[in-house]
């Protein structure tokens, strides 16, 4: 028997595997003569490349972008003053059609942020304590068959259920209500975002869920807590780092959408990216463009430190073991 094993571990028994292992072994062998062992600190570094890499490029677009912002257009020749000034800055908030579409964006952030996480925080939960699995089935295909269709393609067909002869109205009729105009209007721009962000909200939520023991749900329940002062003293709590994250994304990728305002807005409802898009390709002026980029990144960014310094940034991570509060 040792001889058999000692032919095997010196590599008798090889021809025998399968073709499968034998290509791991020697994928093994190559990453081993490529990446000795005294170079394995480097790694985790190796891995964190090609993030680097991309943010690099974003960070020198930026600055690209600050500089152009520096520069007015000169309605002569239809091209960028070569001289540096800020008067682009002066106009964005000295004009009152710049200052009205960044408080409508921000308004509209704010708003579907807290219907998005007002909706999909019970979607998350159902979707983890549930204990039939058909439920989470259905919802896990509802959740993701969302992503299978873009933005674009959403936002027209919002425009077929909300329209004059949409489903809606058609709806509403049968009841006696009359037709109601929802396209092209402030709120319909919000419920379309609302649907369009409702995915990105529950799969932020779900892992913080996930990691909240649902025992100790159990418990609080035996000692004869009622579910919502369960909800509110324990899972709440536990539930801050997600629905931080959650939020986060979620106001983010609202002040900078673009798609959704543009076509379910009608032109009379527009974004700072909808604003930005319009100086550079409508007005030709690409240094109120790139200063309009400049303020929607820097107020996205503020948002994000703002959120970062309230919760702190180890509190987002959903695997911290966390202990709720005991009240008396």
């Amino acid at each position: 028997m040792k001889s058999c094993r000692a032919d095997i571990g010196a590599g008798g028994g090889r021809a025998d595997r399968p073709v499968g292992l034998r290509l791991l072994d020697l994928a093994e062998r190559l990453r081993a003569g490529l990446f000795p062992a005294r170079f394995s600190v480097w790694t985790p570094y190796l891995y964190l490349l090609p993030a680097t890499l991309i943010t690099g490029i974003l960070a020198i677009g930026l600055v690209e972008m600050a500089e152009t912002s520096l520069h007015v257009l000169n309605r002569a020749t239809f091209r960028l003053d070569p001289a540096y000034t800020t008067a682009n800055y002066t106009a964005v908030f000295a004009k009152p059609v710049y200052l009205h579409i960044m408080l409508k964006t921000g308004l509209a952030a704010l708003l579907v942020t807290g219907f998005t996480l007002l909706l999909a925080f019970p979607y998350a939960y159902h979707l983890v304590r549930t204990p039939h699995h058909r439920l989470r089935r259905f919802l896990l295909i509802a959740l993701f068959l969302p992503f299978l269709l873009g933005q674009v393609i959403r936002a027209y067909g919002w425009l077929i259920v909300l329209g004059k002869q949409g489903l809606l109205n058609a709806a509403l009729e049968l009841i006696g209500l009359g037709p109601v105009s929802l396209i092209y209007t402030y709120s319909g721009v919000v419920l379309g975002l609302v649907q369009y962000m409702l995915p990105f909200a529950v799969l932020l939520l779900a892992p913080a869920l996930t990691a909240i023991p649902h025992e100790v749900e159990l418990a609080s329940h035996s000692l004869g807590a009622t579910p919502w002062r369960t909800f509110r003293h324990i899972v709440l709590p536990l539930a801050r780092p997600g629905l931080v994250a959650a939020g986060v994304v979620v106001f983010t990728l609202t002040v900078t959408d673009f798609a959704m305002p543009e076509i379910m807005g009608g032109g009379a409802n527009d974004f700072i990216a909808n604003a930005i898009y319009d100086a550079f390709f409508q007005l030709s002026d690409a240094g109120m463009g790139a200063a309009l980029g400049i303020v929607l990144t820097v107020f996205a960014s503020l948002i994000v430190a703002v959120a970062f310094l309230l919760v702190g940034v180890a509190a987002l991570g959903h695997g911290a073991q966390q202990k709720p509060r005991v009240r008396p």
